[in-house]
């Protein structure tokens, strides 16, 4: 297995990431307010068992540069650091994209104007469901001014508030959301995203979702836990999309979208499988 590589992309903005493993390319992204360390969570098993993974901060995330004047935080500017990452890591071979959250609608997005791209997608608590409700807006706008106006202290204080946490995962939410507030160089940047992103559609209605013809493996997690990305939404999307599955943790247990080695064993599963493998392998 090869060291990880750091390497910058992008054209209106650069977006960082790094490489590390050789063989079929999965391409990670992550969600609002993560950094690319937050999709499988440290995990190697990918690059040992012979894949190509490549993640990568958002722009405005992580160590990523911020929007340029004229530019802005919406799912197509989104889409197209997708497309710079797979052109400049993946060299134009298919590749498997996984995202979780923000990252599984802007794949879902690649993946409709760029079907012939992609060898198969991993969605991870898909939350848009084909409209924007001005309720959920009001929160986003909040989560940026509690950011703005109390750093990061605030930014955790507000989730503590206002996402419903359950007593039993409370400390874990609260201590895994500072902890990656904390790797993030450019909070103004950060903040700015939470206002615009909510705002812009990574597709249109939820039937357009029945037109991905690209093997998809769908992760949900129980409400009790991650009341956030409701389970309902992702099994939504596992229902429409036509060559979908879903998969999730037992009840009761740590969502699997959290435990980064588990995750990792069902994206080499769904990678493994014939209708995957052979797309990774054939040419665009």
């Amino acid at each position: 297995m090869s060291a990880a590589r750091e390497f910058a992309a992008g054209r209106e903005v650069v977006v960082r990431g790094e490489a590390a493993g050789e063989g079929g390319a999965i391409v990670l992204c992550h969600g609002i307010t993560a950094t690319r360390r937050s999709v499988v969570h440290g995990s190697r098993r990918l690059e040992r068992a012979g894949y190509s993974v490549i993640g990568y901060d958002a722009r405005g995330h992580g160590e990523s540069d911020p929007a340029p004047p004229g530019s802005g935080y919406g799912y197509p500017e989104l889409r197209g650091d997708l497309g710079s990452v797979i052109e400049g890591q993946a060299r134009g071979a298919r590749a498997v994209l996984a995202g979780h959250s923000m990252g599984a609608h802007t794949v879902v997005g690649y993946a409709l104007a760029h079907p012939d791209r992609v060898a198969g997608l991993l969605l991870i608590g898909p939350t848009y469901q084909g409209k924007i409700e001005a309720e959920s807006l009001r929160y986003w706008d909040g989560l940026a001014a509690a950011l703005e106006d109390g750093g990061i202290d605030g930014f955790v204080s507000y989730i503590d508030r206002f996402q419903g946490i359950d007593p039993r995962w409370r400390d874990s939410v609260l201590r895994f959301t500072r902890e990656r507030m904390e790797r993030h160089r450019h909070l103004d940047a950060l903040a700015t995203a939470l206002r615009e992103l909510p705002r812009s559609s990574p597709f249109g209605e939820m039937a357009e979702l029945e037109a991905l013809a690209v093997p998809t493996l769908v992760v949900a997690s129980h409400d009790d836990a991650d009341p956030g990305h409701p389970y309902a939404v992702a099994a939504e999307y596992a229902e429409l999309i036509p060559a979908a599955r879903l998969v999730s943790e037992p009840q009761g247990q740590s969502p699997l979208a959290w435990q980064g080695g588990r995750l990792s064993r069902e994206i080499e599963a769904f990678c493994a499988a014939p209708e995957v493998g052979e797309r990774l392998q054939a040419a665009p």
